[in-house]
């Protein structure tokens, strides 16, 4: 005989919901994922769900935007604590690094799904505001100086596509080292690329 989950805080069941689905969404693929896998995983009745999501896409919605959200928030933190683009742009690194090993699955959902097949209505990851703070980090450390004149679509790459690309190593379990041990390097090599 199924048990029934216990009577939990309404805000807890939204957290419960949209973890499970994070989970779920990395393991299996968006389209691989039910709103009944999703209850069950989360251990709610499908009808909380729907109390809380209009449907599975508006779950992945939420998600998404949290994801970003908590992004943007960072790197908020980060400008507020760094005032150099050397400064700012080694800190999202060392952000995005540790965030690759404290939270795997987002990262996972952040660089490998493919939002625009079930959320057609949001901007790309790379169109995002978190990606937008981080090229006006670029940005402004050309306007300061301390970056090379050049195109900041091309800069922005060059700084942070060589961490990136060691991130999606990691979650494919090439890479087993923790990627903050390879912070330093990354990074030498990474602002050598663009520096003035």
């Amino acid at each position: 005989m199924a048990r029934t989950p216990a009577k939990v805080p309404s805000g807890e069941v939204y957290e419960r919901i949209v973890d499970a689905a994070l989970r779920l969404f990395t393991e299996r693929g968006y389209f691989n994922t039910t709103v009944p896998d999703v209850a069950r995983a989360a251990q709610v009745s499908v009808g909380s769900i729907y109390h809380h999501f209009k449907d599975k896409e508006d779950v992945a919605r939420a998600l998404y935007l949290d994801l970003i959200a908590r992004m943007q928030q960072a790197l908020t933190e980060i400008a507020g604590g760094h005032a150099s683009a050397h400064d700012r742009c080694r800190a999202v690194m060392a952000m995005l690094f540790e965030l690759t090993e404290s939270d795997r699955d987002a990262m996972d959902f952040m660089l490998y799904a493919k939002h625009r097949d079930f959320l057609p209505s949001e901007r790309p990851v790379c169109s995002s505001k978190p990606f937008e703070t981080m090229r006006k980090f670029v940005q402004e450390g050309m306007a300061r100086g301390e970056i090379r004149g050049m195109d900041v679509m091309v800069a922005t790459s060059c700084l942070f596509g060589g961490a990136i690309r060691l991130i999606t190593a990691r979650l494919d379990g090439v890479l087993a080292e923790p990627l903050p041990a390879k912070l330093d390097e990354v990074w030498a090599c990474a602002w050598r690329g663009i520096a003035a």
